[in-house]
């Protein structure tokens, strides 16, 4: 930590020069285009309801690193929603908590752009409790866990609950980037993509290596638990095989070659794409678009997620 510390200030020196360089050199002109609309009108609905979901990860994954989520480490992103229920500290080793504790981080800083970029919406009620987590893994396998899974006991399990969030939000970006239009939206998006890709990523890599551990006292292995996972999302989308374990028959691996399936990706290894209502499905935890449940007792906010609730 004291050499990390003593080459601080030559790192901070040279990230400054390298900035000043960017800017100033006309071998990097601007990332935009010189004509066209930065953002339209009809790209900004997708991109409010996709921060239903980035305010779902921002503070499932700030509240397990630090013990306190959006509500202090930025407050004006919530705009005044209500805090989450149920999130808690979770039990991390170092090593998982720093790479949650940076995913959060990531999170605040996609809220901020899209908030900058299209508006936002207030954060959604949403529900993180060990409690919403123990229905989800019930329903995917079946039959009552017992004891009920609990995100929180340790790292497995918390990047086991992991598994569930952050694949979501991938493949509502990649269903959405063919809506858009504007290309200062486009640009957004993609950087979005990238990082919520390289969570999915971090993710599966995590459990990939540890496939065969069984997950106590249940009796099942990581695998197991990624495919029962994996097989419930596709069943309340009810849109086909867009979610994928671990491990894969043949059939579904990349060329029909691999079982290993450390990343899900269709039949030419292109990331699948899911449509506002699948996700709503899903988040919902209800198979039903029109009727919230799960992560989002309430329902989700802004235009799309609205128009799809039932009216009392």
């Amino acid at each position: 930590m004291q050499v990390l510390s003593a080459f601080t200030p030559i790192l901070m020196f040279m990230f400054t020069v390298s900035m000043h360089t960017v800017k100033s050199d006309p071998l990097c002109p601007s990332e935009y285009p010189e004509y066209g609309v930065p953002v339209h009108i009809g790209d900004i609905d997708p991109m409010q309801f996709a921060q239903n979901l980035e305010h779902l990860e921002a503070d499932y994954f700030l509240w397990s690193a630090l013990g306190y989520g959006l509500d202090v480490v930025a407050p004006e992103l919530t705009m005044g929603g209500p805090p989450p229920i149920g999130a808690q500290k979770a039990n991390l080793d170092r090593q998982t908590r720093c790479i949650i504790e940076e995913f959060g981080y990531q999170e605040v800083g996609h809220l901020r752009a899209l908030k900058t970029t299209v508006g936002g919406i207030p954060r959604p009620l949403m529900d993180l409790s060990a409690k919403n987590f123990a229905r989800v893994f019930d329903e995917a396998f079946g039959y009552e866990l017992e004891p009920p899974f609990d995100p929180y006991r340790n790292s497995l399990s918390y990047m086991l609950a992991s598994y569930v969030i952050p694949y979501v939000g991938l493949v509502s970006y990649v269903g959405t980037n063919p809506r858009l239009i504007g290309f200062k939206t486009k640009g957004l998006l993609g950087g979005l993509l990238g990082v919520e890709a390289g969570q999915d990523a971090v993710i599966r890599h995590y459990l990939y290596e540890r496939a065969t551990e069984v997950v106590e006292p249940y009796n099942h292995t990581v695998a197991v638990f990624t495919i029962q996972i994996s097989k419930l999302r596709n069943r309340l989308a009810m849109c086909g095989i867009k979610d994928e374990g671990i491990f894969v028959p043949p059939c579904l691996g990349a060329e029909n070659r691999t079982e290993s399936n450390v990343l899900s990706a269709d039949y030419n290894s292109l990331s699948y794409a899911r449509t506002p209502p699948e996700v709503l499905r899903m988040v919902y935890g209800t198979g039903n678009e029109h009727v919230p449940g799960a992560f989002f007792p309430e329902g989700g906010n802004g235009r799309i997620a609205k128009m799809y609730l039932v009216k009392p």
